[in-house]
């Protein structure tokens, strides 16, 4: 399963509410730069997504859908916790005017630094914004989005890992377990005023799951669970037999490759995080669009690689449309792309209600216990 993050195709009915009618993450960038997909479009993804020019016959070689977000919010870790059978009924509290002064007085109390920024902001703007003075005054960029999370950012340099890491730690108690927020991130960065970078030793700390996932069931019953990406961050580390970190989403392909080559039975579940965290987030259109490229291209090395057996869902956990002002997730359907040699060809799944009938279909592949949520479209598929 490879979630593509923030590789939305469309505003779902409530996205007004959310502040974000007229999102199209795949169907905008189409608009401005032709993409060359021919690999995805293969499968039947332009059945789903406005992908433009050149069109080409309604044959699919994958079953088809999308899905609707049955759970308020539009973040990651409300996002994959419903592909995996949790539906919330209330989301994550935000804070987009920051945090309170107690909170903050507290954090900068025990960790000995003090802080900066506390406000909504793009990770890298803020960077650009408070980078130099970070370095100057040895303090802790705090800052958050329109998702419910607590991000710490600062130079590796003037502050060490594995203190900025114990950081997040005391953020975790403080607004995680003191105020349900969903994640504190590290996010470390290195260079200079005007060439700051993030690194790739961002840390995710995510709340526990609030009730049982795909991913402990087929843990529970003695099949491996392969995390890569952040998929281990996203779920606390809950359910997960091996993970793997990555630094790039090459390197997240490269990993699923390995293993799909060597796992006999299980469940592999990668998250490629460049299409949002590179490029969505920084409103970078010809970057998302070049992206959206490379991956067709790793997807054409991976499908001959699939054996009997398998199944490939490809699918996506929220928007994040870098043609519109926001540079914030945005609130829309996802894809749903199955293929496999056991899966019958041009399938039409529709729109899914709840990103939950993926985890539902997987149980029922595993031979496990119905999820609490979401329903199975194994039949609809099955050869």
């Amino acid at each position: 399963m490879i979630v593509l993050d923030s590789v939305g195709i469309g505003e779902l009915p409530d996205a007004p509410s959310y502040g974000d009618q007229g999102s199209n993450t795949v169907g905008n960038i189409a608009r401005q730069i032709p993409l060359e997909l021919p690999t995805l479009r293969a499968l039947g993804f332009g059945r789903v997504a406005a992908l433009g020019e050149p069109v080409l016959s309604d044959g699919a070689s994958a079953a088809v859908g999308r899905m609707a977000e049955a759970s308020a919010g539009k973040d990651s870790v409300t996002g994959h916790w419903e592909m995996m059978g949790i539906v919330l009924e209330r989301p994550f509290p935000v804070f987009p005017h920051g945090f309170s002064a107690d909170v903050i007085r507290e954090f900068s109390k025990l960790t000995g630094r003090a802080v900066l920024g506390n406000k909504a902001a793009s990770g890298t703007r803020i960077i650009d914004e408070l980078g130099a003075e970070q370095v100057q005054t040895g303090s802790l960029i705090v800052y958050t989005s329109a998702d419910s999370v607590f991000q710490i950012a600062a130079h590796e340099d003037v502050v060490p890992l594995e203190e900025l890491y114990r950081a997040c730690e005391t953020a975790y108690s403080l607004v995680v377990e003191g105020l349900g927020v969903g994640r504190v991130i590290a996010r470390p960065f290195i260079g200079a005023p005007g060439r700051f970078t993030r690194t790739a030793n961002r840390r995710d700390y995510a709340r526990p799951p609030l009730g049982e996932t795909l991913l402990d069931r087929v843990k529970a019953s003695a099949l491996p669970v392969v995390a890569i990406g952040k998929i281990e961050d996203l779920f606390a580390r809950r359910g997960v037999s091996r993970a793997v970190h990555t630094a790039s989403d090459e390197e997240g392909m490269d990993r699923v490759i390995e293993e799909v080559a060597t796992l006999d039975r299980g469940l592999v579940f990668a998250n490629l995080v460049e299409f949002d965290t590179q490029f969505g987030h920084r409103n970078d259109v010809m970057g998302y669009a070049a992206n959206l490229e490379r991956f067709d291209a790793r997807l054409a090395g991976l499908l001959p690689r699939l054996r009997p057996q398998d199944l490939l869902v490809v699918t996506a956990d929220h928007g994040n449309d870098p043609t519109t002002p926001s540079t914030d997730h945005s609130r829309e359907y996802v894809p749903l792309l199955v293929t496999g040699a056991r899966v019958r060809r041009g399938v039409d799944l529709g729109t899914r209600p709840t990103f939950a009938d993926v985890g539902q279909t997987l149980a029922e592949l595993f031979a496990l216990d119905p999820l609490a949520h979401g329903t199975s479209f194994l039949h609809e598929i099955a050869a």
